[in-house]
């Protein structure tokens, strides 16, 4: 059963990471004026930079299980666990609690806890 919730905190995590490079795109960067031109682009691409991250050790979560590791599995659950954890605090800090993201990325790392 661990396991299966560990899967499901990884698929959450996909879904959180691709909501989040998408409103980056379509909301954020729409709106946003910066300039010179080329710090608008570097600023584009770390705010992507998070969203790869993210898909990266959300893959990591639903593989774990089938490393067959409780060793590869501790450290990837608590690595990721880490950075969705540090990404739900600063979102919350930001939105001052009242966004969206926050929450997403807290149950994820709710759901990576669980299946720890």
């Amino acid at each position: 059963m661990r396991d299966i919730i560990l899967q499901c905190a990884g698929v959450a995590g996909i879904a959180v990471s691709l909501i989040h490079g998408v409103l980056g795109e379509t909301k954020v960067f729409a709106k946003a004026t910066i300039q010179p031109e080329s710090l608008r682009t570097l600023i584009r691409l770390v705010w992507q930079a998070g969203t790869v991250a993210w898909i990266g050790g959300a893959v990591l979560l639903i593989a774990a299980p089938s490393f067959g590791s409780e060793s590869a599995r501790h450290w990837i659950v608590i690595t990721v666990t880490a950075i969705y954890a540090f990404a739900a605090a600063a979102n919350a800090w930001w939105s001052r609690g009242r966004g969206f993201g926050w929450k997403a990325l807290t149950a994820v790392v709710a759901l990576a806890v669980a299946g720890y």
